[in-house]
């Protein structure tokens, strides 16, 4: 895995302020792949994602197993997966110049044309690992 996701390598406080309250990821390297633990305030679920190769893979308290496409192109991070047969979402985060913040938001394609916003996510940098 090259060195792309770098930057988001630490712990993170983690705002999604459509469901109040504060959250905490932590992203850190195991071997050719970044680990991704979220823990978040109700109604959102906790969850781990894998990430390497520009996929990943995600895994909730819910029972939810999803497969994303990634990238972190200079300072803009998305994900996204295309998926006709349930809903397809993307997001797309901009990281601060340095480092310490990335706000971005969730989008949702339920009819496969039509994107409207889903929520707003803020992360914030506690501590690089």
């Amino acid at each position: 895995m090259s060195d792309a996701f770098e930057p988001l390598i630490g712990e993170w406080e983690v705002e999604v302020p459509a469901f109040g309250g504060h959250g905490r990821t932590i992203f850190e390297r195991l071997g050719a792949f970044v680990v991704q633990r979220s823990i978040v305030p109700d109604p959102g679920p906790d969850s781990v994602s894998i990430i390497g190769d520009g996929v990943v893979n995600y895994f909730d308290a819910r029972g939810v197993k999803r497969i994303y496409q990634t990238s972190l192109d200079g300072r803009v991070w998305k994900i996204w997966r295309d998926d006709p047969d349930d809903f397809s979402q993307r997001f797309s985060g901009t990281l601060a110049e340095d480092g310490s913040t990335i706000s971005g938001a969730w989008e949702k394609c339920m009819d496969g044309e039509t994107w409207e916003f889903d929520f707003e996510m803020i992360y914030t940098k506690v501590s690089a690992r």
